[in-house]
């Protein structure tokens, strides 16, 4: 059974760092992207940041510069390092595993960014 495992979230001010990881596990994920998502209240679950197969990575326009993706395609898993983080930052973030074959999400972790 495939599952993805979350760990890194928190409260931080304003201004500071937080990394996330997301490790995989019961399956084969060669050949998969991997990917960070996240979802304020009221609002839709939206791209953070996005490693394809192939190694290509995609920002969202809000996070550019301040956000860094990686992976470990060995140890199957895909950090997310988080800097200047402001308010606006505040979230639950999921990671994503997808394929043409299937896609697999987190569970979540909550990121709070608060004076």
């Amino acid at each position: 059974q495939v599952q993805l495992v979350e760990s890194g979230g928190g409260l931080v001010q304003p201004g500071g760092s937080l990394r996330l990881s997301c490790a995989a596990s019961g399956g084969m994920f060669s050949g998969y992207a991997m990917g960070w998502y996240r979802q304020a209240p009221g609002k839709e679950r939206e791209l953070v940041a996005r490693i394809s197969r192939l190694g290509s990575i995609t920002y969202a326009d809000s996070v550019k510069g301040r956000f860094t993706i990686t992976r470990d395609t060995a140890k199957n898993t895909v950090d997310l390092q988080m800097n200047s983080l402001k308010p606006e930052d505040t979230a639950i973030y999921y990671c994503k595993f997808d394929s043409v074959f299937a896609n697999y999400w987190g569970q979540g972790t909550q990121v709070t960014v608060s004076s």
